[in-house]
């Protein structure tokens, strides 16, 4: 689920908020198919690795609330 970063502009704080969370929700089930070697294309967690790093780049632009993962 890639997407353009003014595709991201045009979203409101919460909507980038609700997309961030379910980007760590596909990128922790990525890495556990990758360790259970169930996943075929492992480039894909890259692309969500980058994906996060496009949304809380623009919550920043916006002044939004970000939280890391702990």
């Amino acid at each position: 689920m890639s997407t353009t970063m003014q595709e991201l502009r045009d979203l409101s704080a919460a909507e980038l908020q609700a997309r961030l969370a379910d980007s760590r929700q596909e990128l922790f089930n990525l890495r556990f198919q990758h360790a259970t070697a169930q996943l075929e294309k492992t480039h894909s967690i890259k692309v969500a690795r980058k994906n996060i790093a496009r949304i809380l780049t623009v919550l920043a632009e916006k002044g939004g609330q970000t939280t890391q993962p702990k």
